[in-house]
């Protein structure tokens, strides 16, 4: 792969992540500047207006602090996604984005939901199984990165901090274990030609191996 081409595919894959993390900053500095609370666009479970949230609430979060903690870890793990998995990239987000708000509008409780945690559980869950499914070198060095980076996620996924939505946090992981799970045989064209390599190798290896000569038979069929 060339310079050009590998600069061409990181402008590609971090030009969606850095939008939505610049629309999620302007809008809520447009809801601190005004004053106007926006969290009534959260999901709010089995109610018929809270579940315009499914696509709203990932843009909004209760203050800084939950903007900032939500806006590295999106741009990273987005990033990844699409950046070593362009191939099922675009349907993977869009699957993790919307069956997370589903699961939640169906199960979590009644409380408005807010913020892209659950998503980015679910990019999490996405690249560490990937690796596992599909074991590859580089599925398997993305897994490891993403469980050093955010081995204190795992956490979240159970009942804990008041106004933490783990329901969200726990459905978006098993979102991404499921997504994970559904593309795992579509291979990037690298990972194609990785596993081409390890196929020759094993014939090779297997054509060089005998116990006996290939021929040894078919000399003895006369005696």
């Amino acid at each position: 792969m060339t310079e050009a081409s590998i600069k061409h595919k990181f402008l590609s894959a971090v030009r969606f992540p850095l939008y939505f993390v610049l629309t999620i900053w302007i809008i809520h500095l447009f809801s601190w500047i005004t004053g106007i609370s926006l969290h009534w666009l959260g999901i709010y479970p089995r109610t018929t207006s809270g579940l315009m949230g499914v696509i709203s609430a990932p843009f909004i979060h209760g203050d800084f602090l939950h903007l900032f903690s939500n806006s590295i870890p999106f741009l990273l793990l987005t990033f990844m996604l699409f950046f070593f998995y362009r191939k099922i990239a675009v349907q993977s987000f869009v699957l993790i984005y919307l069956m997370t708000g589903l699961l939640v509008w169906i199960f979590a409780r009644s409380s408005f939901h807010i913020g892209a945690s659950g998503v980015i559980y679910g990019l999490v869950a996405f690249i560490f199984w990937s690796g596992i499914f599909r074991r590859n070198i580089k599925s398997i060095v993305l897994a490891l990165v993403v469980t050093v980076l955010y081995s204190g996620y795992f956490l979240g996924i159970v009942p804990g901090e008041e106004g933490i939505s783990w329901e969200s946090h726990l459905l978006g992981g098993i979102v991404g274990i499921l997504v994970a799970f559904i593309y795992r045989s579509d291979l990037e064209q690298e990972e194609l030609e990785q596993r081409k390599k390890e196929w020759d190798s094993e014939l090779e290896l297997g054509e060089q191996t005998y116990y006996f000569p290939p021929d040894v038979f078919d000399d003895n069929k006369g005696l």
